[in-house]
């Protein structure tokens, strides 16, 4: 890749996220708000949730509120680490 690309690229990306933000309501200081270990679990079932959630309204695959960003680290985690996405990516093919 050309590095002008390159930097093109890294700028649009930029630029992009720049525009994400999180509402304020999503995140919970509450004792009851899922965290860390809520999250693992929901990114562990997400597949299964995003099929459910297809067919049914009152299925989720994110908790909110949740406790912030334990939580997200905790459902990154499930779904790749659990999931199975790191997993497939290293396989040797025959």
């Amino acid at each position: 890749m050309k590095p002008t690309r390159l930097v093109f690229a890294a700028s649009l990306l930029l630029i992009l996220s720049a525009c994400a933000g999180q509402i304020d309501a999503g995140v919970s200081s509450a004792a009851e708000a899922p965290g860390f270990w809520w999250g693992l679990w929901h990114g562990f079932v997400f597949p299964f949730a995003f099929v459910g959630s297809l067919f049914d309204a009152s299925i989720a695959v994110y908790a909110v509120p949740n406790s912030g960003g334990w939580y997200d680290f905790g459902f990154f985690l499930g779904v790749t680490v659990l999931g199975g996405g790191s997993v497939f990516g290293s396989k040797k093919r025959r």
